[in-house]
């Protein structure tokens, strides 16, 4: 999401001038566009600050603005500009879009500008944005989150859940294939629950489904909640929708889901998982998981491996818990151990390699329908149901093409393989 958030950054400075700079020492203005979804990320901006103040005593007059979702935390916000008193400009979420006016104005002779104003307007027509030369383009469809996971800060950083108009992302979705784009992933905190007031997510992938053009269209990231039954029939039925589904489960214990605030339990996230395989046979499934969430037992823990082993996800995205400030899982009791942690995610991660070098395995001889998104002599390209294979092209550019690829070999998880014409 980030990504895509850059990109609109990028567009909106275009529009008053300026020019992308290929370093920092060229630049005239420096923006760091921020994430706080994990504690790694925001230790990332400090040091990068750190680097850049030598560079602003070297050039007074570098104006350096930081934003999103770290910086629209008040306290944040205030620490940052005591500790990096050399930053012009902090915003977060809801004006990133006023940027440059903020640029102009410090240019102007203005000295600090700090905007953390919240905005919750939907924003209306085509979302302009400098796309990267990137196979995948991606469409925000909503902001904000409703959850209010007890892990997660999303909702206090980006409001309460609002939904762009159908008209508004089909037209983009129609631009986006005109260009050439062969792959479009729909953005938002909980797609699942889109709704624009007349049309729900069922209706918008329906009608995506009906844009011509030759691309295929995935999402992210969804909730098991409100993943529904019409939704999952529809990508078995619609050669558009890539068999691909992101369902994060976070926990396979009933106790630390229900601790979690997720709104489901093992059970009707299983059956969620059934009906993708009964009707999306091929489907490519991945997940969110977090090892270590306050009170977690060995047997909780246990629980997430069982679970893990049931569902066999093509691949897990694995976190060790991590404190952010102003959630309620932050002053829970039970913190657990770090050494804990530690040893709980090495043997999760053992699991799923074990489980993704079976899967890999399994996949040779078989014959995948690709779009090749990396160049290079050993090109990749990434199938329906979202496995990556490495290929020679022979010299041949398949960059942003479907071709027709046979695995040939598997080697850990990855998977080697062949043209066919």
């Amino acid at each position: 999401m980030n990504v895509h958030e850059t990109e609109k950054l990028y567009a909106a400075f275009e529009r008053e001038g300026y020019g992308a700079s290929e370093s920092p020492d060229g630049a005239d203005v420096i923006v760091f566009n921020t994430c706080c979804v994990r504690e790694g990320a925001e230790t990332r901006v400090l040091g990068n600050l750190g680097m850049i103040k030598h560079l602003k005593e070297k050039k007074p007059n570098l104006i350096v603005a930081v934003c999103g979702c770290m910086t629209q935390q008040k306290q944040v916000a205030e620490m940052l500009h005591k500790r990096c008193p050399f930053i012009n400009i902090i915003t977060g979420t809801y004006s990133l879009g006023a940027l440059p006016q903020m640029v102009k104005a410090i240019e102007s002779g203005e000295k600090f500008i700090l905007d953390l104003e919240v905005n919750e307007a939907v924003p209306a027509g085509v979302n302009e944005a400098v796309r990267s030369e990137n196979v995948n383009s991606f469409v925000n469809i909503m902001y904000g989150c409703n959850n209010f996971c007890t892990y997660c800060i999303v909702p206090y950083v980006k409001g309460r859940e609002r939904s762009r108009k159908l008209e508004d992302i089909v037209n983009e979705v129609k631009s986006l294939s005109s260009r050439g784009v062969k792959e479009i992933t729909l953005l938002g905190q909980n797609v699942n629950s889109y709704n624009d007031g007349k049309n729900d997510f069922y209706a918008l992938l329906s009608e995506l489904s009906a844009v011509d053009g030759d691309f295929w269209i995935k999402f992210m990231t969804s909730h098991p909640k409100d993943l529904s039954d019409d939704v999952i029939k529809l990508i078995g039925r619609e050669r558009k929708l890539a068999n691909y589904i992101h369902l994060p489960v976070q926990s396979g214990s009933d106790r630390i889901l229900k601790a979690m605030n997720r709104h489901y339990d093992t059970a009707a996230y299983m059956h969620r998982i059934d009906m993708i395989r009964e009707f999306i046979p091929n489907a490519g499934i991945t997940a969110d998981v977090i090892v270590g969430f306050p009170t977690e037992t060995d047997e909780d823990f246990r629980s997430t491996l069982d679970l893990v082993k049931r569902v066999r996800y093509n691949n897990l995205f694995m976190f060790v818990y991590s404190k952010r400030n102003g959630t309620p899982a932050a002053i829970m009791d039970g913190q657990v151990d770090e050494k804990i942690k530690k040893a709980r995610i090495a043997e999760l991660i053992t699991t799923q390699s074990a489980i993704a070098n079976e899967l890999a395995s399994a996949a040779v001889g078989k014959t995948y329908s690709a779009l090749c998104d990396g160049r290079g002599k050993t090109a990749t390209a990434k199938t329906y149901d979202d496995r990556v294979i490495v290929f020679d092209d022979g010299g041949e550019d398949m960059y942003n093409r479907f071709v027709t690829i046979e695995v040939t070999d598997a080697k850990n998880s990855k998977l080697y393989g062949k043209i066919r014409k």
